[in-house]
């Protein structure tokens, strides 16, 4: 896949994931959010450590290619304060909208000038090899996402497991120490009636 349609693709599954948004609530809508952020987090890696830094020495693409850093930099700061809330309130819901709306108008002066002027600016075989290139790295780190998300599953199982284990530890003392409370109080009983019937037969 070349870079223009690699990058065409993400753009497409984005904009179904924010109509999806609109149409989802309370913590649906949340669930979709993080995959939007998951995706565009993932998106802007791939296009600012691969495909930005080969347009930055073209001048036919120079400018436009700075711009595209400027409008990544608003879309992580609305994700970085979408992501601390738990629940979308109306605030929440604006903020979505403007995300939504700098996502638009950067996919469009992307397709319709960047992609553009990039085309011309180089061959095809670089447009191939920084597709190819994207494709890996987003690959490597998906796998490192994964990873990621089954070690936190598995130490938060462990976390679980280790609670009820020291419950029942617990529970498994506090009916050892009722036992042996019960014996020595059975036991105390019991010689004080050994001491009582040894009186009377001395009397």
């Amino acid at each position: 896949m070349d870079a223009f349609n690699l990058l065409k693709a993400d753009h497409r599954k984005v904009e179904k994931l924010f109509s999806q948004l609109e149409s989802a609530s309370g913590q649906a809508k949340m669930r979709v959010f993080e995959q939007i952020k998951t995706e565009l987090e993932l998106h802007t890696h791939i296009e600012e450590t691969i495909f930005y830094p080969a347009l930055e020495k073209p001048k036919q693409t120079h400018d436009l290619t700075l711009e595209a850093y400027e409008e990544h930099d608003v879309v992580k700061k609305l994700l970085r304060e979408l992501s601390r809330a738990k629940t979308p309130n109306e605030e929440w819901e604006a903020k979505a909208k403007v995300l939504q709306e700098n996502v638009e108008h950067h996919v469009e002066e992307e397709e319709n000038e960047l992609f553009e002027k990039a085309e011309a600016a180089l061959s095809e075989e670089q447009i191939e090899a920084l597709g190819e290139q994207m494709e890996t790295e987003k690959e490597r780190k998906q796998r490192g996402a994964t990873k990621s998300s089954s070690k936190k599953k598995s130490a938060s199982a462990n976390k679980s497991a280790s609670k009820t284990k020291s419950a029942s530890t617990a529970a498994k003392r506090a009916r050892a120490s009722k036992k042996s409370g019960s014996k020595s109080s059975s036991k105390s009983s019991g010689s004080k009636r050994s001491k009582k019937a040894a009186k009377k037969s001395r009397r």
